[in-house]
């Protein structure tokens, strides 16, 4: 009964968002990006990494997650109404040039690894949902749909890559929406036979904790695309659609691993990328299999939104400087992406991808804040100063601190 429930569930929300109506909308193709990077690795290996780090204190450990993420939103979305129209404020040349530089080689590199780190993650569930286990074919899948990648974004740009997006977003939306009421039934269930003294509640080190939330700042990252998709949406729309993309996304990641807590003594004690696909089988037959093409085109959808934001990121710099089209951008990402995946462990990348960002995130905050200073006619620059200065601390902070969630 449920299974058929949660099918149907899956189909008919899937089809409401891939209908025309839909897809047609300019806000919704620019929320596309931003929202398919930020529900990419996320909702996949959040519940496992937080179940063996934080145990029951994991809703309040991801609440506080997006809610710092949203507040670093604020400082992007600052800077893309203040810092891209460089000629209303005269900021000293020595620091906005040498911030934007230092962003974007961070940014880039984080960029990088996120992908090949989407596209590891991917052929892992492809691979177990077939009862295959092997690295190296896992490192061949991943190789050969980061090719498919570069190359489609070379030879057409944007404009499909952004179809690819659509439809494998509406596809991960249509799962997450069956997977979150399947789960609130099997809580409900749980409640009802007084299970709720398996919940773990452990002793916690705050600053280890700290240390080990920030390792997963990646979880949440993707927001910052937005800004580089000037070329195709106006200020106004990226910031209402990146800004509607973390309220979504935030509000998924809060409820999924608050609905998940009463079962995370099913997980084993190993942190498993495909924990989740055992997991979800507790709750119904049919979510392990609707699960794995969740995790499919969740992961294409995070690959394809972080390349694209590469894209643009290239085109604005390296690509201005040499007289190179955003195009090529997709395949060199895609070309160092492939060397990464031979090369790296795919836990051990979430924590460096996570400094890398942390850093962007850090020089972002550093720029709004110089911005806030330089806008005489606001009466509340300082406290906007003060804000983006905290924040670029925090974010320091993260990124010398963050160690991986093991």
């Amino acid at each position: 009964m449920i299974n058929a429930l949660l099918i149907t569930l899956a189909i008919i929300s899937g089809l409401f968002l891939v209908s025309p109506n839909i897809r047609r909308q300019r806000f919704w193709k620019a929320t596309v990006t931003p929202l398919a990077s930020i529900i990419g690795s996320g909702f996949l290996v959040i519940v496992p990494l937080l179940s063996a780090s934080v145990g029951a204190y994991a809703p309040l450990a991801i609440f506080g997650i997006v809610g710092f993420a949203y507040l670093v939103g604020e400082a992007i979305r600052y800077n893309i109404k203040y810092a891209e129209p460089s000629t209303t404020y005269h900021l000293p040349t020595f620091f906005k040039t040498r911030i934007d530089n230092l962003s974007d080689i961070s940014l880039a590199f984080a960029y990088v690894i996120s992908v090949t780190f989407y596209l590891l993650l991917l052929a892992s569930f492809i691979l177990h949902g077939v009862g295959i286990e092997y690295n190296s074919a896992a490192k061949a899948i991943a190789t050969l749909i980061l090719a498919t990648i570069g190359i489609a974004g070379w030879k057409t740009g944007l404009g499909l890559l952004e179809n690819m997006e659509k439809y494998s977003v509406s596809v991960k939306l249509s799962i997450i929406i069956a997977l979150i009421v399947g789960w609130a039934l099997h809580d409900i269930q749980q409640i009802e036979i007084s299970s709720t003294n398996l919940l773990k509640f452990p002793e916690l080190d705050f600053w280890s904790t700290f240390r080990t939330l920030a390792g997963l700042l990646i979880v949440v990252q993707g927001f910052e695309t937005s800004r580089y998709l000037g070329k195709e949406y106006d200020p106004k729309t990226r910031v209402k659609s990146m800004r509607f993309a973390q309220i979504l996304s935030g509000g998924i990641y809060i409820v999924f691993v608050a609905l998940a807590v009463p079962t995370f003594h099913l997980l084993p004690e190993t942190v498993s990328e495909t924990g989740i696909i055992e997991l979800s089988g507790v709750i119904a037959t049919a979510l392990p299999a609707m699960l794995i093409i969740a995790a499919i085109m969740s992961q294409f959808s995070a690959a394809v939104a972080d390349t694209v934001g590469a894209g643009g990121l290239f085109s604005e710099t390296i690509g201005n400087r040499f007289g190179l089209n955003e195009n090529f951008g997709y395949l060199l990402v895609a070309l160092m992406g492939i060397i990464l995946i031979w090369t790296i462990d795919i836990f051990q990348v979430i924590s460096i991808a996570s400094q890398a960002f942390a850093i962007y995130y850090f020089l972002q905050c550093l720029l709004a804040c110089i911005i806030a200073l330089q806008r005489d006619n606001e009466k509340t620059r300082l406290i906007h100063a003060c804000f983006f200065a905290l924040l670029a601390v925090i974010l320091l902070g993260c990124a010398i601190f963050g160690v991986p969630a093991e």
